[in-house]
């Protein structure tokens, strides 16, 4: 990700306060940028790098900051920069998987505003919208919501209704999507390309802040939610036409001990017939919690073969965090 002072959006991009009504400065006051530092050991290290740098929006009197998780997973170090220049040591306080959200305690204090959560659920396609992220108007978008549908992610990642929006913004990751009444609708987490109409459409996924409000307690006084958490197989799946194929596969985790192979076409979770990624996941989440047995059949060079895998919690691979 490009360093945020290296540029800006065209002015006619960016939102004019007089067009929106509510306070533009100070709901943008309320991003902050993280640079995180990950151990090179990390699981997540490979794939997501050992710096990373994203967004936060601070949501609490406190400066409770929300953002999307795999910015802060498995952090040695975080850093926050406030829209006013604070720079100090934050907490990587919580992760929730099933959702997606991190939450992040500054130690120290922030001076910066809160913004005001809305309701994702009460949003509608063809509204206009605001992507921000941190650096002021310079870095916000003015937009419009183009889609909310069921959205499945390879990394065995699931939500209801995502929330779309566009133009894309190069700096997503933990990004505000805000209605126009200042309110945070959503958490920035993908760059996508979709099909909309006729045309290609570039925007961002974003995860829709109603869910947090049912686990935020819990994520603020545990680190995770008090649910139970789902299987996981570390079989990284993606859609072929209405093959369900084998992309990737993490080291040790239950699919790669089970001796799952990458190209397998995974044909039937117990017993039955999968009607798309999202529904593979749920199928294997309907099973039991983590350590449930997922027996799997999957197809191989034309033959089906049968696999127990036994399932794990994903947490347990992770690194956690620790406070100095």
């Amino acid at each position: 990700m490009t360093d945020p002072a290296d540029w800006s959006f065209p002015s006619e991009l960016r939102p004019r306060p007089e067009d929106w009504g509510f306070d533009l400065e100070r709901a943008l006051g309320a991003l902050v940028l993280l640079r995180v530092e990950v151990p090179e050991d990390a699981f997540t290290a490979q794939i997501l790098g050992t710096e990373r740098v994203g967004n936060g929006i601070v949501i609490g009197d406190d400066g409770l900051i929300l953002t999307i998780g795999y910015l802060i997973t498995e952090a040695s170090a975080v850093w926050i920069t406030t829209a006013q220049g604070a720079v100090l040591a934050g907490h990587p306080l919580a992760y929730d998987q099933a959702t997606g959200f991190g939450l992040v305690m500054p130690l120290g204090r922030l001076g910066a505003p809160a913004l005001a959560r809305g309701s994702a659920a009460a949003a509608r396609v063809g509204d206009e919208v605001l992507v921000a992220g941190h650096g002021g108007r310079a870095h916000a978008l003015k937009g419009q919501l183009f889609d909310k549908r069921e959205f499945a992610g390879y990394w065995e990642y699931v939500l209801d209704e995502a929330l779309f929006a566009a133009p894309a913004h190069p700096q997503w990751g933990g990004s505000a999507l805000i209605g126009d009444d200042g309110r945070l609708l959503g958490v920035g987490s993908l760059l996508v390309e979709e099909k909309h109409g006729e045309r290609s459409v570039q925007g961002n996924m974003f995860v829709p802040v109603d869910l947090l409000e049912p686990i935020l307690e819990d994520l603020v006084k545990r680190g995770r939610p008090r649910r139970a958490a789902r299987p996981w197989l570390g079989m990284y799946t993606t859609e072929m036409g209405e093959k369900l194929v084998v992309a990737g596969l993490a080291a040790g985790a239950p699919a790669d001990r089970a001796g799952v192979k990458l190209g397998d076409v995974v044909v039937a979770v117990a017993g039955e017939r999968p009607q798309g990624l999202a529904d593979l996941f749920r199928r294997v989440w309907a099973l039991g919690p983590a350590g449930a047995e997922v027996p799997l059949t999957v197809a191989r060079s034309g033959k089906g073969m049968d696999l127990k895998l036994a399932s794990v919690d994903r947490n347990d691979f992770l690194k956690k965090p620790s406070l100095h």
